[in-house]
């Protein structure tokens, strides 16, 4: 049976409980860098209601995780020759 942990996090002003198998400080580390991304989108569109911000928050986020992969299995690769 998984262990599953409840941790509250503030993103954006509004607050959620996550729960998962993550502890506390890497549920709050993930909450911070979304709440961080949200609001620095915020600053540069104004006009966007909160659903439209999230959404383009998670484009954003997403894209650099589809960066990232491709920059490991570029080093993944080199190493391997």
């Amino acid at each position: 049976m998984s262990n599953h942990n409840r941790t509250t996090v503030h993103i954006f002003g509004q607050q959620y409980t996550i729960i998962g198998e993550e502890g506390a400080g890497h549920v709050n580390k993930v909450a911070e860098i979304v709440d961080k991304r949200m609001r620095e989108i915020r600053q540069q569109t104004n006009n966007l209601d909160t659903k439209q911000l999230a959404v383009l928050t998670a484009v954003n986020i997403t894209n650099d995780y589809v960066k990232l992969q491709e920059k490991y299995r570029q080093l993944v690769e080199k190493k391997e020759d």
